[in-house]
């Protein structure tokens, strides 16, 4: 504890932008697991609904099953309604522009986790090396090289920075991952919604093409 002490008092300067990225880290997790549990949706419920009513044509009802459904899950599949009813022919272009700006809003925030994870242990490590360096220093000044307890008490101060980085580094990463991981499912929920509704677009051109018009001799 008192080395703990020591090094915060020593080495508080490298040990606050560490400490800074522990509290983004901190906000952005909190802040992300509450989207995603919040948007949470079990998409199979909702597909074997949308399913029945387009197989009626009934826009109508698939839009409250989006409204229903509700989340990011719900205005997806609201913004798929609205564009199955307008433009058909081009739906895949126009959904995948809807997909991805959802997908945007769940990737927010996560390149502070990215960047933290990556940038953290280089902080702890710039003090560590700040710090031993420091400690050889005062070491020589005063005279004090051949005495190992010193040397010992200014590495291991020193070596709380690279433990303090690496601990923050490792939960961003953790958490980088299992989002990214969140995202992805989320992303093959937008396909399969896409897919849904293309069956449909498809359903559709299939009597043309398969009763060309007769040509005239």
């Amino acid at each position: 504890m008192e080395l703990l002490l020591e090094s915060i008092k020593m080495d508080w300067p490298v040990l606050l932008p560490i400490f800074i990225c522990s509290i983004l880290v901190l906000g952005v997790v909190i802040s992300k697991w509450s989207f995603y549990q919040k948007n949470q949706r079990d998409i199979t419920i909702y597909m074997r609904e949308l399913n029945s009513v387009l197989s009626k044509n009934d826009l109508s009802a698939a839009q409250n099953i989006a409204i229903r459904c509700g989340g990011v899950i719900g205005e997806v599949i609201e913004e798929a309604v609205r564009i199955f009813s307008e433009q058909r022919n081009g739906f895949s272009r126009s959904f995948d522009i809807s997909s991805a700006l959802a997908t945007r809003k769940l990737e927010s925030h996560l390149t502070i986790l990215g960047t933290i994870g990556g940038v953290a242990p280089f902080l702890g490590l710039f003090g560590t090396v700040v710090r031993i360096l420091l400690t050889f220093k005062d070491m020589a000044n005063s005279g004090q090289m051949g005495q190992a307890t010193e040397v010992m008490s200014g590495i291991g101060s020193a070596l709380i920075a690279t433990a303090f980085g690496l601990g923050v580094a490792i939960v961003a990463v953790i958490f980088f991952n299992s989002f990214q991981s969140i995202v992805k499912h989320y992303e093959d929920d937008f396909q399969l919604i896409k897919l849904l509704f293309l069956s449909f677009v498809d359903s559709e051109a299939e009597p043309q093409a398969k009763y060309p018009s007769s040509k005239v001799l």
